[in-house]
């Protein structure tokens, strides 16, 4: 769609061109922070990526089997309004297995995040700082500050959580 091949791809997005071409290939799916700088080099926004193929809507309520399915491999990430054209946020309802981490390396981009884990328990790193939060907890911070998620306990963690501007 815009013209670059897959070595161009990967020397804009600080990766290697056997990772654009497993991706292109289907043959690995990329961390968010993998895809983060994939689309980095396009450029384009998350929320573009997965709402690309989407007309927009006015609809203000979404049933359960309308939230767009924006998963990576670990974990299962719903979003709700995905085909709603300029959105100012993105509302997400995360759901982490035991195991499940956004990557080893920490994530940055610009905005602000919050969130409420719902059942379960959530390790969050932010800025060097960890904590472990469990059902009711909540978060809030800016997002250039490095952060990673991570599930180091015995149950799925659900979470329900928002970011500004839209990162997906």
């Amino acid at each position: 769609m815009r013209g670059l091949s897959q070595r161009e791809l990967a020397k804009r997005a600080g990766v290697t061109n056997s990772t654009i071409s497993l991706i292109e290939q289907n043959r690995v799916s990329p961390s968010v922070g993998s895809l983060r700088k994939v689309l980095d080099g396009l450029p384009m926004t998350l929320a573009d990526f997965f709402t690309f193929d989407f007309e927009s809507s006015e609809g203000y309520f979404y049933k359960a089997d309308e939230l767009v399915d924006v998963s990576s491999d670990d974990m299962s990430m719903l979003l709700v309004a995905a085909n709603k054209r300029d959105r100012a946020m993105s509302v997400m309802h995360e759901f982490y297995p035991p195991g499940a981490d956004t990557g080893p390396d920490a994530i940055t981009h610009r905005g602000e995040e919050g969130g409420v884990v719902i059942r379960g328990s959530i390790e969050i790193t932010i800025g060097g700082e960890t904590r472990t939060l469990g059902p009711g907890d909540a978060y809030y911070f800016e997002t250039h500050l490095p952060h990673r998620f991570r599930n180091r306990g015995k149950e799925t963690c659900e979470i329900v959580s928002a970011c500004t501007p839209p990162s997906f």
